[in-house]
């Protein structure tokens, strides 16, 4: 309650700040589709290659940031304080890993509050959520740069994600229930991790453009002595074709 109570506030806020601020009365920024691929976790699941809308751009207060949605509720520093989702897929089907006794893991759904804050030296992302699933959360800091690169833009990244020992334990732990020969009962811990990524604008004909993004994180041991999971590592990437709005 008090967190619908804060949010509430933090709207009713937005809403004079909106009018104070030369928000967008237009989408502006790039949207379409894309492919993302992404490598397993578990033991036995298999890689996925998964077509999705890309949008990353803002509506008056509204912005969508790939998989990171949100309403800019309040000025603060060289940015404003916002109301963010995300949307995860860090949940699997056990019957599609090697423990079909683990037991499904629903993906998290992530709540909270976030800022972009532009500087000098790049932009600088920052969010804290909630996860309702797990009763977990999850915490991300990350840095952007910029360069150009002939007629492409690059966007190097460096982030820290830090994963709340419950949230953990809801897509990797191991209860007694679900244990079976061969899968030992793990109690996870709390999570951080390095997250080293890399995006590329590559410019087509017109308002059209090559959006390309690849990444990695190096997981820890409280992820990778999980049972569940063979590998020290997950990298990701998405192609997309986009248009420009401006």
């Amino acid at each position: 309650m008090r967190m619908k109570h804060t949010f509430g506030i933090l709207l009713a806020a937005g809403s004079v700040a909106q009018a104070q601020s030369a928000f967008p009365d237009h989408f502006v920024g790039d949207a379409g589709g894309m492919l993302v691929a992404s490598q397993p976790v578990v033991q036995g699941a298999r890689g996925t290659v998964t077509a999705m809308p890309y949008v990353y751009g803002d509506y008056g207060r509204f912005y969508a940031r790939v998989d990171t949605f949100g309403i800019k509720a309040l000025p603060m520093g060289e940015g404003h304080l916002e109301l963010a989702a995300r949307v995860s897929t860090e949940g699997f089907k056990a019957h599609k890993t090697d423990f079909s006794t683990a037991g499904d893991r629903s993906a998290p759904v992530p709540v909270g509050l976030g800022t972009f804050q532009r500087t000098a030296m790049g932009g600088v992302f920052a969010y804290v959520f909630h996860d309702a699933t797990s009763g977990g959360q999850l915490l991300e800091l990350t840095w952007a740069g910029k360069l150009a690169l002939g007629q492409a833009t690059l966007y190097p990244q460096l982030g820290l994600e830090h994963r709340s020992a419950a949230y953990v334990q809801h897509l990797y732990g191991v209860t007694a229930a679900q244990s079976s020969a061969g899968l030992l009962v793990y109690q996870a811990g709390a999570s951080t991790v390095p997250v080293l990524s890399l995006h590329a604008t590559v410019p087509l004909q017109g308002p059209w453009a090559l959006q390309l993004l690849g990444r990695y994180r190096a997981w820890d041991s409280a992820v990778r002595n999980s049972p569940l999971v063979d590998r020290s590592g997950q990298a990701t990437a998405y192609a997309a074709l986009t248009y420009t709005w401006k």
